[in-house]
């Protein structure tokens, strides 16, 4: 194991000064082709919003378990909502945590298309009476950690050698996803994990995590080390849909989270930014040195295919992670993803 000084710090300032813009670019790009994490700083957000959220978040957690499961995801076919303690799986394992899953506030299709399978994600989230306050705090944390993707994804066009806007249309109408997770404490006699050895399905991940947390882990040439969050920094990685989208140029880097010792606990915010689920994002034609550098793309974690179309991969992993909703409303849907759609 190694600690946080193993991931390097872009600041997001560095691309709007004339002065440093080049280097910073090119610091992006060797980052996230070696790596495919960094601590990002300069994102201007205010910490006060991540101490509102995370206030807000801990009241929800506290509530009983009945006040909880009022808002639990089975009551959602679309996915949202409260998953209790080892209601998630990863890698077909349980996840010992409990979380709220939050995405765009959007009407439920009344009848899917069976082309567009990804339109049962649409719908309301599912909002916890009792703690009224986190609502504002979870839209504000994801309307401000919006901004800040869709800087850093021009940022990567222009560091690979497109346009800016390279990927603006797919982006015009994202899909975010936004978890808020506790890990309790737990003496690993159910599971050693918090959450599983993965990769993210989208374009990329911008983390808050609790300062002080601990049990967050990159695995880098084989081996995995443990990343100590840095105070107002976001920790930021790329998902498989711009490792598809550069030819595995960038890297979709596998990462897991190990539960804390036992009568302690930590707060975790994971923003997801995606494109729209309907889009694909554009395969950037990347100039002849470094296309020379892409690896290539493989299959996801569980040996199938990686779909460019965002709303396919979303699905596949949502079936696959909550097994409650799932057997409840898309028993069907995962069979046919089973059978290699």
């Amino acid at each position: 194991m190694s600690d946080s000084t193993a991931l390097p710090v872009i600041d997001l300032a560095d691309f709007d000064a004339p002065e440093t813009r080049d280097a910073a670019l090119d610091r992006l790009r060797t980052v996230t082709h070696e790596i495919g994490f960094f601590h990002l700083a300069g994102h201007g957000i205010d910490p006060a919003a991540a101490d509102r959220l995370i206030a807000a978040s801990r009241e929800f957690f506290a509530l009983p378990d009945a006040a909880k499961l009022e808002v639990e995801n089975s009551h959602s076919p679309h996915f949202r909502g409260y998953t209790r303690v080892g209601g998630e799986r990863t890698q077909g394992h349980v996840d010992w945590r409990e979380q709220l899953d939050i995405g765009p506030e959007r009407d439920a299709v009344a009848e899917f298309d069976p082309a567009r399978p990804w339109e049962v994600l649409h719908g309301p989230n599912l909002w916890p009476a009792q703690v009224p306050q986190l609502r504002p705090a979870a839209v504000e944390w994801m309307d401000r950690l919006q901004v800040v993707g869709l800087r850093l994804l021009r940022a990567w066009a222009e560091s690979l050698g497109a346009p800016a806007d390279f990927f603006d249309e797919a982006f015009a109408h994202p899909d975010p996803l936004l978890k808020i997770v506790r890990y309790p404490g737990h003496d690993r006699s159910v599971t050693d994990q918090g959450v599983g050895s993965h990769k993210d399905v989208g374009a990329l991940t911008l983390l808050y995590p609790e300062p002080g947390s601990t049990g967050f882990q990159v695995q880098r040439d084989g081996a995995w080390f443990e990343v100590d969050p840095l105070p107002g920094h976001l920790l930021v990685n790329i998902g498989e849909l711009l490792e598809v989208a550069t030819g595995g140029y960038l890297t979709a880097t596998v990462h897991r989270v190990e539960p804390p010792s036992t009568g302690t606990d930590r707060v975790s915010l994971p923003f997801f930014l995606n494109p729209a689920l309907d889009k694909a994002l554009p395969t950037l034609p990347l100039p002849d040195h470094l296309a020379a550098a892409a690896r290539g793309v493989g299959h996801d974690a569980h040996g199938g295919a990686l779909h460019a179309v965002y709303g396919l991969n979303a699905l596949k992993s949502r079936l696959r992670a909550h097994p409650n909703v799932t057997e409840r409303y898309h028993a069907e849907l995962l069979r046919s993803f089973e059978l290699g759609r």
